[in-house]
């Protein structure tokens, strides 16, 4: 009974419903490495609940979906990468907790927009290349882990601009994800305290709504899986390309 309370606290329609639903498994299909579609997932989950109370809702099933793209990807990360970004991503979820209240949405949607642009073309300029170029100094992995960590915390929107790093890292599919996997993994359960504690966005609600979106999220993981093996490396590269560009043109103009 309290279960059925809950849900109508949230007080969602059915076509709410159907829409977060869809979320979840786009998340699922999104984490076993078909990376660059999960702007989508924020802009249905920021419409059914408002920009900032949607990043509580996701956190947990982002940390779900973690836990498997980490098992099944597991053999292929690159610590190494995840070691040099770490410190700076914490550095920016700090700065994103104590800022956080103060940035309004459409400040946030405009400046994220812009960077993810900005990182498309930095992004087709290494492609471009006829030498196959790696930025190995610090102040390109600071900048880009900080950026990461900042708009992880402020609307887990850090995507974008960690698929501009590792693919300027040029590394192969299944150390991409599998990398990527880990890293999110640590950063996620970092902010999840924050959540709990100072912006008060995830709670037992939404806790409880997070659980009955499980099996789809698992559902859309393991087709995923699927998909992502009939990709070649080249191809998956430029698909990333494509859809991170079309993530930063919505949000731009949303």
């Amino acid at each position: 009974m309290e279960i059925l309370e809950i849900f109508h606290s949230y007080d969602l329609s059915l076509q709410h419903y159907a829409a977060i639903f869809f979320a979840a498994f786009v998340l699922g299909f999104s984490k076993s490495g078909v990376k660059g579609i999960g702007i989508i997932i924020i802009l249905i989950l920021a419409f059914v609940f408002g920009e900032k109370a949607s990043t509580g809702i996701l956190l947990p099933m982002l940390i779900c979906a973690d836990v498997l793209a980490v098992a099944y990807y597991n053999r292929h990360t690159q610590w190494d990468f995840i070691k040099k970004l770490i410190p700076s991503m914490i550095i920016g979820i700090l700065v994103a907790v104590w800022v956080g209240d103060t940035i309004s949405d459409v400040f946030f949607k405009r400046v994220m927009a812009f960077i993810i642009l900005i990182s498309i073309l930095i992004m087709l300029y290494f492609e471009k290349r006829k030498d196959v170029y790696i930025p190995k100094n610090k102040w390109f992995s600071n900048t880009t882990g900080f950026l990461a960590g900042f708009f992880t915390m402020i609307g887990n929107l850090a995507g974008p601009i960690s698929n501009v790093y590792f693919l300027a890292m040029r590394l192969p599919k299944n150390q991409f994800i599998g990398t990527a996997a880990w890293l999110f993994f640590i950063v996620n359960l970092f902010k999840l305290p924050f959540h709990f504690f100072v912006w008060k966005t995830v709670t037992k609600e939404s806790l409880v709504l997070n659980t009955t979106l499980l099996p789809v999220l698992i559902i859309g993981f393991f087709i995923g899986t699927k998909v992502v093996k009939q990709i070649s490396n080249i191809n998956y590269r430029r698909f990333i390309v494509f859809v991170t560009m079309v993530g930063g043109l919505i949000m731009l103009f949303r």
